[in-house]
């Protein structure tokens, strides 16, 4: 059912702030701006080459703008919602339908580029947060993709891609039947390990991974699902870690990733309340 994750939207309180933090992040300008087709809210979107990046602030007054005004307020800036990719979303809400997610009716939507006056068109349904326990998941079949971004410094430092999203969840088994039974992900991992004082589980979706952490030490409990961070992909990690210190962002020293031959560093600041990887990537493994 779902092919890969369209793409990830990250809530801000200014816009223009929020452009500026990812421009600063990822190397690259936005790809598409416009407002939200409903009203209340504009977003920037950033095309990567596995997923897009959507910064979403509120506009105006309506709706979307007290929902999203609502959102910050409560939770602050960070991850809002995931959107994953389906070749067929009436098949996709059917088996939502089948399998207790109470999915909202499909729906048309479109985006025009200030820009460019360019459109894209899709149809989308949101599963119930209450049967996804309170992480808001779309659906999305989109007509045309979003256009890649350009980089505006070095190939060597830009993301290129993202590798993980991170969901905390406090009940890993609750989780497990969601993202594996119910959407139909292809789980590649479950340790848990009392040095890193978590469970985590990866779920694979296309080229990147769906990793379900969950807190060994506070037990298993009823509570909410949260979105959390996410982890990008780096051709040098040195040279990203260079670029983002020389522009006065907070980051860690580079370092051995958990996985041989991968190189990681944390970006402490400066990513609208997101906790963030870089990673770059160890050489494939062999066949």
């Amino acid at each position: 059912m779902i092919a890969a994750l369209d793409h990830v939207v990250i809530a801000v309180r200014d816009l223009a702030a929020g452009i500026a933090a990812y421009e600063a992040l990822l190397d690259r300008r936005p790809s598409w701006r416009a407002p939200v087709q409903e009203g209340g809210a504009e977003i920037a979107v950033f095309g990567l080459a596995n997923v897009a990046v959507e910064v979403m602030a509120p506009s105006g007054t309506g709706p979307i703008a007290e929902r999203l005004r609502a959102v910050l307020a409560a939770q602050g800036e960070g991850l809002a919602s995931l959107a994953f990719a389906v070749d067929d979303i009436d098949r996709a809400h059917r088996r939502l339908a089948r399998l207790g997610l109470d999915p909202e009716p499909v729906a048309a939507a479109e985006s025009v580029d200030r820009a460019t006056g360019a459109r894209r068109r899709w149809r989308r349904t949101r599963a119930a947060s209450t049967a996804t326990h309170g992480v808001r998941i779309f659906l999305v079949q989109a007509e045309q993709p979003v256009p890649p971004s350009a980089v505006i410094d070095s190939r060597d430092s830009a993301v290129g891609g993202l590798d993980h999203v991170v969901i905390r969840t406090p009940d890993p088994e609750r989780a497990a039947a969601l993202y594996g039974a119910r959407l139909g992900l292809d789980m590649r991992l479950d340790r848990s390990n009392p040095e890193w004082g978590a469970r985590l589980m990866f779920f694979r979706c296309g080229d990147l991974i769906v990793e379900i952490a969950h807190d060994l030490e506070a037990g298993v409990s009823a509570g909410p699902d949260k979105l959390w961070g996410l982890s990008w992909r780096v051709g040098d990690a040195r040279a990203a870690s260079a670029r983002l210190h020389a522009a006065g962002i907070d980051v860690s020293e580079v370092r051995a990733g958990r996985k041989p031959g991968t190189h990681v560093f944390t970006v402490r600041d400066r990513t609208c309340g997101v906790p963030t990887l870089m990673l770059e990537p160890g050489p494939p493994r062999p066949e």
